[in-house]
């Protein structure tokens, strides 16, 4: 029911991320001053460890913390997304993905088959940062979605067939598939 929470809410639903931090940092120095605790506005790029340290601010004051309860939840929420091990991950899939798009829109869909193609890893050779067999089908459930009619010919036929050997062979070798990698099984 925090006016503030829910303002915060919306930012991070229409915002970009970046945006979208230093709207939740923005919100949290407005609740610290409302509440007389000694908060220091810096400024550059808004870091986990500096939203956190506002944070601390509002731990040893009760009436505070009930008075911004929803507007710290979110600030935590995003501090603990910003340090996740996959958040570097999923931005550079994002990047990738808007690749793909410019990819798609001034090259014929064998080409960009074929971009993917030594991406698709095995369970085995994959690191952290590497793909996994899901994400794979993210974007190509993605890609065949945004691309429109696609002329059909003996090049993507066959670039479509390598991609599929290659996402049934990297499905096969995982020793233990996510529920929708079953499902899809």
């Amino acid at each position: 029911s925090d006016p503030a929470a829910k303002a915060l809410w919306e930012s991070f639903m229409n915002l970009k991320q970046k945006e979208a931090v230093m709207e939740a940092r923005r919100h949290l120095v407005e609740a610290a001053s409302r509440e007389n605790l000694p908060i220091k506005m810096s400024m550059g790029e808004v870091t986990p460890e500096q939203l956190s340290s506002y944070i601390q601010l509002f731990k040893n004051n009760l009436k505070a913390l009930e008075n911004h309860c929803g507007l710290l939840q979110l600030v935590l929420a995003t501090v603990q997304t910003l340090k996740h091990p996959q958040t570097s991950k999923w931005d550079n899939f994002l990047a990738f993905e808007r690749l793909l798009l410019q990819t798609i829109g001034e090259s014929e869909m064998p080409s960009v088959l074929n971009q993917l193609l030594p991406m698709i890893k095995s369970y085995n050779k994959r690191t952290k940062d590497d793909y996994t067999c899901e994400d794979f089908l993210i974007l190509l459930v993605y890609m065949y979605s945004v691309v429109g009619e696609i002329k059909s010919g003996k090049e993507l036929e066959a670039a479509e067939e390598e991609v599929k050997k290659a996402l049934v062979k990297a499905i096969c070798d995982e020793p233990e598939p996510s529920p929708v990698l079953r499902k899809i099984t």
